[in-house]
């Protein structure tokens, strides 16, 4: 079937861009880009970070919130919280990947979480310790910093990095992100055009750009608080405060015990972030 287009007469209503873009590759035609020879990204329409746009449907360039994707076989919990996954003799060419999360409103996501894992420079997975695997928070302005390498390639896949994004008490997304111009791109099966980043050469390593639409209203920010205001749920978890691996807390009606040394913050209740605290 050939795919309608807005300007069509007999377009369907609701097809998005995304959509006609995976129908195109999937017919081996190239990925149309922006102007600017780049992947459309989230904040193209919601303006400077930081600021609110009117309500939309879906903030991005018009199409659906962030497609999820499979785990894979290789995902492992409680990995450690770091931004640089790249440590002193570490093979591979550089690569920093940069961006914001963005609720479906346009707004941008504090205290987001972020677990991302990835193959090594020969294509091989650390699942004996926690290599090339960390997980971090969006900052005040929903915005993140991944630094690592680019990840090599293995048999079936097409280069990617995992992630798993989790606005705080809100679901998991799990995706993967993907690099322009890869020859595997067109052969494997998961490939999605979707979750392509921009990603241009600096010096001797590489730059990436990608935002996250999650599934979520988000939050405005300051000056517009609940009202009335809702008071915390009782317990001995307090935001402020420097926790160790091992601390118990309560929080609500329930016991939960430190997984990694951390200073909690508001967004960062026991129940929003599992990577730091298990319910028990």
């Amino acid at each position: 079937m050939t795919p309608t287009t807005p300007d069509d007469p007999g377009a369907e209503p609701g097809i998005s861009r995304k959509t006609l873009l995976r129908a195109a590759v999937a017919a081996g035609a190239a990925v149309p880009l922006l102007a600017t020879g780049a992947v459309a990204l989230a904040r193209d329409s919601a303006g400077a970070p930081g600021t609110a746009l009117t309500p939309t449907p879906f903030c991005d360039d018009g199409d659906d919130p962030t497609p999820d994707q499979i785990e894979g076989p290789y995902f492992k919990p409680n990995s450690p919280l770091r931004t640089d996954l790249v440590t002193a003799g570490t093979a591979g060419t550089r690569l920093t990947v940069s961006g914001y999360v963005f609720g479906r409103n346009c707004v941008p996501l504090p205290g987001v979480l972020l677990d991302f894992w990835q193959a090594d420079n020969a294509g091989a997975y650390d699942m004996a310790g926690y290599t090339f695997r960390g997980h971090q928070f969006t900052d005040s302005t929903g915005a993140f910093t991944l630094r690592t390498i680019v990840p090599g390639l293995y048999p079936g896949r097409t280069r990617h990095i995992h992630v798993k994004a989790q606005a705080p008490g809100e679901p998991v997304l799990t995706t993967q992100l993907y690099f322009p111009g890869e020859p595997r791109n067109s052969t494997d099966t998961l490939f999605d055009p979707a979750l392509l980043m921009n990603v241009r050469t600096v010096g001797g390593g590489k730059e990436g750009t990608f935002d996250f639409v999650l599934n979520v209203d988000g939050d405005p920010g300051p000056g517009t608080p609940t009202d009335p205001p809702t008071d915390p749920p009782g317990g001995t978890w307090a935001p402020g405060r420097a926790y160790a691996a091992g601390d118990r807390v309560t929080y609500g009606s329930a016991a939960y015990r430190c997984l990694q040394g951390h200073t909690s913050m508001t967004g960062w209740e026991p129940p929003n972030v599992p990577a730091l605290w298990h319910r028990e």
